[in-house]
C-alpha cells in the first residue's frame, strides 16, 4: 500500500476522490430537496358586459378610412394596427364574408396607406374594394 519512494515510506498525499463523491451526492440531494418556486400574481381582469357592447364588425360591409393626419378608422372609430387586424380576422371568419371598403384620403401619407394595406393583406380578407378612386380620374 505504499506509493511513496522505493524505500517503503507511506504516500503523503490524500485521496480526494471519495470526498468529491460525497460532495456531489450532497449537492444532488440539496438540489432535489429544494422547493419549486411558484410565483403567482393575482390580476383583476375586466369583465365584458355583452349587453352593452355593439359588435364592431358589420356582417354586410365594413369601411377602413385613413384621414389626412394618418388616423386609421374602422367603421368611423379610430383603431390601431393590432385592433384592425383583430377586426379583419373577425370579419374574415363570418360566412358569407362581408365586403371591406378601403378609402384613404388623398392627402394621407403613402407610408400609412401602405402599412394599412399590408395589414389587410396579411389577414384572410378576400373581398376588398377601393372607394373614392373616381376623385383621381382627371389626374391622368
Amino acid at each position: 500500500m505504499s506509493g511513496g519512494s522505493e524505500d517503503g515510506e507511506p504516500m503523503m498525499e490524500m485521496n480526494t476522490t471519495p470526498l468529491i463523491d460525497v460532495m456531489l451526492v450532497l449537492l444532488i440531494m440539496f438540489i432535489i430537496t429544494l422547493p419549486i418556486p411558484t410565483h403567482a400574481v393575482k390580476v383583476d381582469l375586466p369583465v365584458n358586459d355583452p349587453r352593452n357592447q355593439t359588435p364592431p364588425v358589420d356582417p354586410q360591409k365594413n369601411k377602413i378610412i385613413i384621414d389626412a393626419a394618418g388616423t386609421v378608422s374602422w367603421n368611423g372609430a379610430p383603431v390601431d394596427e393590432v385592433t384592425l387586424r383583430q377586426y379583419l380576422d373577425t370579419a374574415a371568419a363570418i360566412n358569407p364574408e362581408p365586403e371591406l371598403h378601403f378609402q384613404p384620403d388623398p392627402a394621407a401619407k403613402y407610408d400609412k396607406v401602405d402599412q394599412t394595406l399590408a395589414v389587410i393583406k396579411r389577414s384572410a380578407v378576400t373581398k376588398l374594394g377601393f372607394i373614392g378612386n373616381e376623385q383621381y380620374r382627371n389626374d391622368f
